[in-house]
């Protein structure tokens, strides 16, 4: 899980129709600041965003993935030395878009590193964040960004029933 970018995006694609970006119905996002009370913003900001979009019944599920990729953002992906305060460009940004048939969160951190997951028989008390994603949701992967923007965007499907 999570070592390859352009496999990692097949998850998407498995089982269902192709994803049209122009078919999103809707999309929110909101931006993140480095520090770690961000991960309530970002469950609050799902929870609004969920029961605008009458999927209310899917928030803990959502949710706790949400505040895991969230956490994995702020804990891996940040510099030692990043600011901790709100800045200009916000490293860390949360995206909810929605289609009639899936629901995907994607949160795009600064860091180039692979995220990496643990299976659940690990003994480590951190570390099994990616595997709650992997159990709660139908698929996640990641993928490198490209262009001007420097990181990398972790993403967690979730089916909604038939299209």
């Amino acid at each position: 899980m999570g070592t390859n970018g352009s496999t990692m995006l097949e998850p998407l694609r498995q089982g269902l129709p192709p994803i049209d970006p122009a078919a999103v119905s809707t999309s929110a996002s909101c931006s993140l600041p480095p520090r770690y009370d961000a991960v309530r913003g970002a469950r609050k900001f799902t929870r609004t965003t969920l029961v605008q979009w009458d999927l209310a019944d899917r928030f803990d599920d959502v949710a706790l993935v949400v505040s895991e990729l969230v956490t994995n953002a702020l804990r891996h992906a940040l510099p030692a030395d990043a600011p901790q305060e709100e800045g200009q460009n916000p490293p860390v940004r949360l995206h909810l878009m929605r289609w009639s048939s899936r629901l995907v969160c994607a949160v795009r951190d600064p860091s180039h590193k692979s995220p990496e997951a643990r299976g659940s028989d690990d003994c480590a008390e951190g570390g099994r964040g990616l595997f709650l994603v992997d159990s709660f949701s139908d698929g996640w992967g990641w993928h490198p960004l490209a262009g001007t923007l420097q990181g990398k965007v972790v993403w967690a499907l979730f089916r909604l029933g038939p299209e």
